[in-house]
């Protein structure tokens, strides 16, 4: 309910606030801007815009808005790249793009979808329960911000080397808070990915994504107009809880000498969003906000900043009318804290007796702190003193603009020399079934049920598809049957051997596994997760795959709607080949359903129907699965890319959807051939027998290469007899080569010339490998 303000307790006397007035009157006091996260140039240029020195609660707010979390400072410049590459035909289908808390798409029929991936990576090592959980929380408030229901959540998960001793700390933390937290909102975590690899050990990656729906009507920015507009603080009370963390926690590295700055984990209440975002959903509809802003990373300096910057206006805050969990709290703290669960909304004061009436029916506390201006500054008092005068643009837009050098690593050359290609392989049936079973049961190929069996995946009623199929697929109109799928992907080793085509790579493969649902790809998002920008190397990485999918997304007409750059992510000396993790862009692709009725599922279900590859396969095995796992290598060049193969193949796998020729496909990618011939017959426990002369005689490969490649463009299906000779034909208009591989029936994989795979120690050997390392 609403509660009766209890104004907070001012921290120190009035003769030690710092106000604006004793700032400009003290101009030599020293700051510890350093220790907040600035640079000695920064600090001389917020000098410089306010023509004084920042009082203590000014430098609070600049350090968080200007930190790489916030700002993007380092990464700005090259991110304007994607709308350099954004054509007019991309933007057809584009409502809300770029720049906003999350992109929004028309899926047609006057429905709209918002969808959205951001890191929580950070705080997921210092405390990795919370860090997870809030991760999952803030990104359902980004959607929430938007005007959009939240219906599902994905999750990308990333950790160090599966058998190091800290891993099961980090693994059972993130898996439980992602779990708990999404679990706790009614929201079916839809699919996503979790990779173990040491480059990840000190930094594990906790990206979450999520997706909701509206009417194009209902959308929403958030801009802070209207004179005289209150400006109205709701959820849960505001703590001690994350200060500081998104100068410090997201945009340092971890030094295992450098001094400890580690503030504490933003604590999450899944049960208070939950009414949250029933509250604003009431609010929209009942037409009382002119918009609601979430506060995320830097808290009521981030919100309040960014709402009067966006809408040209000014905003003026009545400090002390936050409604605080610690009393305790300086002014500086209220401003910077990342506590969970609040929204700022912008009411027009005839609507806020209504807005109270609403917040009270959810149990919801709000408290009016302040109001919209119209004098473009942002001023904030504290009982009475005037302790902020900015203008908020300096504050949340103008923030500096880095240009980092950067340069193609010195290792970078012999890394790519190193080619997997020439490793030892296999040659009789026996060593080539022992390196099947190797790999399907390494821990990134193995099956992922120990993590996603902790997830609601159907909770809603609306989820056709989830894991372990290729893409999550809902219903949105439950009377037309429209609906999207989504998928992400990233793959950091093939990042690692070429950025530029590793990020094509990671956007290739969620597209195509939209499209083997039966969706046809709209739109992305992405989470670029590079090392320290400071270091010339990761910042290259970041540059060149930034350039890489910007270009890939002109080519296959899918705009980015928007998303997150994570960097920091480095632990060691810099330079070297191991001092940041493998760099990781993370692509999610959105597709789109006229009736999810005619979706994918990537297993086989039914006896006597037609196998058949397509694409072609080549010798690429430089980053690939088998030269991980058989010989612990990384080195040589990624699988080709080959945009125009995907999308014609991407073309056939949609109309197969759309025309019901095709019952299952999957596509193939880490683990090649083979891996997707398992998971298969995994999915519903249909085996199939499959003989590979045809793929060894055409493409020029010996078995183990047609087993284990990694090339790109490629998918099995499985077709009724009914239906063959149409599909090949559908195949042949788009120019997608098309061989028969086997027939599906019976409990086992059987390759011709290799021997027989029961499907189930094929399922016995993919499910006990996590349990084994966590229980």
């Amino acid at each position: 309910m609403t509660a009766e303000n209890t104004p907070s307790t001012p921290h120190g006397s009035a003769a030690e606030t710092d106000t604006v007035e004793n700032a400009a009157a003290t101009p030599h006091q020293v700051q510890p801007f350093a220790e907040l996260g600035l640079k000695e140039d920064e600090y001389a240029n917020i000098r410089e815009l306010l023509g004084r020195r920042p009082t203590n609660a000014e430098l609070a707010m600049y350090s968080v808005m200007w930190s790489e979390h916030c700002s993007y400072k380092s990464s700005k410049k090259h991110l304007r790249t994607f709308g350099k590459h954004t054509t007019e035909a991309m933007r057809e289908k584009l409502l809300v793009g770029m720049g906003e808390d999350a992109g929004v798409v028309d899926i047609g029929d006057g429905w709209a979808v918002t969808f959205k991936v951001e890191s929580h990576n950070h705080p997921s090592y210092v405390e990795p329960y919370q860090g997870a959980a809030t991760g999952v929380g803030g990104i359902v408030r980004d959607i929430i911000s938007m005007g959009a229901r939240p219906v599902a959540v994905m999750d990308q998960l990333r950790f160090g080397a599966v058998d190091h001793p800290d891993t099961a700390r980090v693994v059972h933390g993130v898996v439980s808070g992602v779990g708990g937290y999404g679990n706790s909102l009614g929201l079916p975590n839809i699919g996503g990915e979790t990779v173990f690899d040491a480059s990840y050990q000190k930094n594990p990656l906790v990206n979450a994504l999520a997706v909701g729906m509206m009417r194009h009507e209902d959308i929403r920015l958030g801009a802070a107009t209207g004179a005289g507009n209150k400006v109205v603080l709701f959820g849960a009370r505001t703590g001690g809880d994350g200060i500081g963390g998104a100068s410090i926690l997201a945009s340092e590295t971890f030094e295992e000498d450098g001094p400890v700055k580690r503030p504490s984990v933003q604590v999450g209440d899944p049960f208070m969003e939950k009414v949250l975002i029933e509250c604003c959903l009431e609010l929209y509809a009942a037409g009382t906000v002119a918009a609601i802003q979430d506060l995320g990373a830097a808290g009521i300096s981030c919100a309040t900043s960014e709402l009067a910057a966006n809408g040209g206006s000014g905003m003026h805050i009545h400090l002390e009318e936050v409604l605080l969990r610690d009393p305790t709290l300086n002014a500086g703290e209220i401003l910077m804290s990342e506590s969970q669960e609040r929204m700022m909304a912008i009411v027009a004061p005839e609507r806020l007796e209504e807005f109270q009436q609403i917040a009270a029916k959810w149990d919801v506390e709000a408290a009016v702190i302040g109001e919209v201006t119209g004098d473009g500054r942002l001023t904030v008092d504290h009982h009475g003193e005037r302790i902020v005068d900015v203008d908020p643009a300096t504050v949340a837009i103008d923030s500096p603009v880095y240009d980092r050098p950067y340069a193609r690593p010195d290792w970078q050359d012999a890394l790519q020399a190193d080619a997997a290609e020439a490793l030892a392989r296999p040659e009789s049936a026996e060593e080539i079934a022992a390196q099947v079973r190797a790999l399907i049961s390494s821990p990134n190929l193995a099956s992922k049920s120990w993590v996603t069996d902790q997830y609601d995946r159907y909770v809603g009623g609306n989820t056709a598809l989830a894991m372990p199929d290729d893409a999550g697929v809902l219903r949105i109109d439950e009377e037309t049957g429209r609906g999207i799928a989504l998928a992400t992907d990233a793959n950091g080793r093939y990042t690692k051997l070429d950025p530029r085509s590793g990020a094509q790579l990671a956007l290739a493969e969620a597209y195509r596994n939209v499209a083997t649902s039966g969706a046809t790809p709209l739109a992305i998002t992405d989470c670029l997760n590079f090392g320290s920008p400071e270091d010339p190397g990761p910042m290259w990485q970041l540059v060149e795959a930034i350039g890489g999918l910007a270009e890939a997304c002109e080519t296959l007409e899918v705009p980015v709607t928007g998303g997150n750059v994570s960097l920091y992510n480095s632990t060691g000396e810099p330079g070297l080949i191991d001092s940041a993790i493998h760099p990781t862009p993370v692509v999610g692709v959105l597709g789109v359903f006229t009736d999810v009725a005619h979706r994918l599922p990537s297993g086989w279900q039914a006896d006597g129907q037609t196998v058949l590859l397509l694409g072609t396969t080549r010798e690429e095995l430089s980053g690939s699965a088998w030269s991980d796992v058989v010989h612990q290598h990384l080195g040589g060049l990624p699988p080709r890319v080959d945009l125009e193969a995907e999308r014609s193949l991407a073309r056939v796998l949609i109309a197969s959807s759309e025309q019901q020729l095709a019952s299952a496909a999957h596509d193939l990618s880490e683990g090649g051939l083979v891996q997707a011939l398992v998971e298969a017959v995994v999915r519903f426990g249909t085996g199939t027998r499959v003989d590979l002369a045809a793929v060894l005689e055409r493409d020029g490969v010996d078995l183990a290469t047609a087993l284990f490649s990694e090339s790109q463009a490629r998918a099995v299906v499985a077709i009724p007899a009914e239906a063959e000779e149409r599909f090949r034909a559908l195949a042949d208009e788009h120019g997608v080569p098309v061989l028969a591989l086997g027939t599906t029936g019976g409990d086992s994989l059987e390759i011709d010339g290799l021997g027989a795979f029961a499907v189930g120690e094929l399922r016995e050997l993919r499910e006990r490998t996590l349990p084994r390392y966590f229980g």
